[in-house]
């Protein structure tokens, strides 16, 4: 198996500067589907980017001043629909540093910039220009990241992340949050799989719950 580069968990592992605009008709899925004026309020923190705070107070919707995970979903858009729950789960997880439950403005700067960065990257590897990624454009990409995987594992990750059957309601593939998520993940369980395989030969040993924290613990 060929281990993937150790880029730091939580980070986009292909990083580029954006390459130009969606060739005409394509459908590339915004960073965040904010409202497009903010909420009376206060005004922005000492140094804080104004366009990001207006944003954010758009999305606390409570004005608590701090976003759940629900209103994160509300906010995040793929195209015309929202972000998969379970993707905005991980992102609460990869930015709420406090473990609050929910997400301050100066973690949601960070969530921020991590999104456009992976908009970046989708939109270098959907060579379509679909809004979507599908089975080539996957394997194209896990490779540029450093993970050469069968086949088979290739399959069950397209099936596992891609839009399925019962979702109609989006294309096939995988959408922009999917796509990160399944790349997340693969990297998740490829680092663990190299922190227990100490020999480096491809093969390691685990007890049950080894092998449990390893599924349980992914995105």
């Amino acid at each position: 198996m060929s281990y993937g580069p150790p880029y730091p968990y939580g980070t986009p592992p292909y990083q580029q500067t954006p390459y130009g605009a969606p060739a005409p008709g394509g459908n590339y899925p915004p960073a965040g589907g904010y409202p497009g004026a903010a909420p009376p309020g206060g005004g922005a923190p000492v140094g804080a980017d104004p366009q990001l705070w207006q944003w954010f107070t758009a999305v606390d919707v409570d004005q608590s001043g701090a976003i759940s995970a629900q209103e994160l979903r509300q906010a995040l858009l793929n195209g015309d629909w929202n972000f998969d729950l379970d993707t905005v789960k991980m992102l609460m997880t990869l930015f709420d540093v406090d473990r609050s439950g929910t997400i301050t403005f100066d973690e949601f700067a960070g969530l921020w910039k991590y999104i456009r960065d992976w908009q970046n990257v989708f939109r270098h590897f959907d060579a379509d220009r679909s809004g979507s990624i599908d089975g080539r454009e996957l394997k194209n990409a896990l490779e540029q990241f450093g993970y050469r995987l069968t086949p088979k594992i290739l399959r069950l990750l397209e099936i596992k992340y891609g839009a399925g059957e019962s979702r109609v309601d989006l294309k096939p593939g995988m959408t922009f949050d999917r796509f990160v998520r399944a790349c997340v993940a693969t990297k998740h369980v490829t680092e663990s799989f190299q922190r227990m395989d100490e020999d480096r030969d491809g093969w390691v040993q685990m007890n049950y719950e080894q092998f449990m924290t390893v599924v349980l613990t992914a995105p």
